[in-house]
């Protein structure tokens, strides 16, 4: 038999009253965020989170909301946001005790720009020289050095789908799409497609191609 109304009212109203509870246990984030020198960039990158999540809902006005709201209900954001504040701050790992990160999400970059989108991000290695602005990165991705030969830079715009891997001292270009499960391993021009093992291009500019890469 289907719910009474006061039912799905009172399953309503725990929800409210059990995410109002969780909430306090964002408040150190909080303020370690108020006080944190690189705010600016994490206010960019909750903007990007609640434009591709609910895209209908961003506010300037209620940053701190979006805020709390991405520390509680993803992960893989916490991760981003542990990244931004300092990885090696006692303070950080304080945090991640108390809302624990994704322990298969791995962030060992030096600059990352503002605007990174992390979609699900398990079992993930980001190990870049270098990422761009606006960038996105799927589950199962692995992004990283080759012996002696460096780690990539990817340029702004990328979105590297679920489990590609992006290996040694290559660049990608802006607007870059790899596909799922694509190796790459050789530089990608600008405003491209790859796909396949090894990953090659099928779309330029817009239009449908089948190029090696080079």
């Amino acid at each position: 038999m289907p719910d009474h109304p006061e039912n799905a009212g009172s399953g309503s109203l725990l929800k409210k009253s059990w995410f109002a509870f969780r909430s306090l246990l964002t408040i150190p984030h909080r303020l370690l965020y108020r006080r944190s020198s690189v705010r600016p960039v994490i206010d960019k990158d909750i903007e990007r989170w609640m434009e591709i999540l609910q895209p209908h809902s961003f506010s300037q006005d209620n940053i701190t909301t979006h805020l709390n709201y991405l520390l509680l209900k993803h992960p893989e954001y916490r991760n981003l946001f542990y990244y931004r504040l300092g990885r090696e701050s006692i303070l950080v790992h304080l945090l991640g005790i108390i809302l624990k990160p994704v322990d298969t999400l791995f962030i060992s970059t030096d600059d990352i720009g503002e605007g990174l989108f992390i979609q699900h991000g398990f079992c993930t290695i980001i190990v870049a020289e270098k990422i761009g602005k606006n960038c996105w990165i799927n589950q199962q991705v692995t992004i990283g050095h080759y012996v002696d030969r460096g780690s990539p830079v990817i340029g702004d715009n990328v979105r590297i789908a679920a489990g590609a891997k992006v290996i040694g001292g290559i660049t990608i270009g802006n607007n870059v799409i790899v596909g799922a499960n694509a190796v790459v391993v050789k530089n990608v021009p600008a405003n491209c497609t790859v796909v396949g093992v090894p990953a090659y291009i099928v779309r330029r500019d817009g239009v449908k191609t089948n190029e090696p890469l080079s």
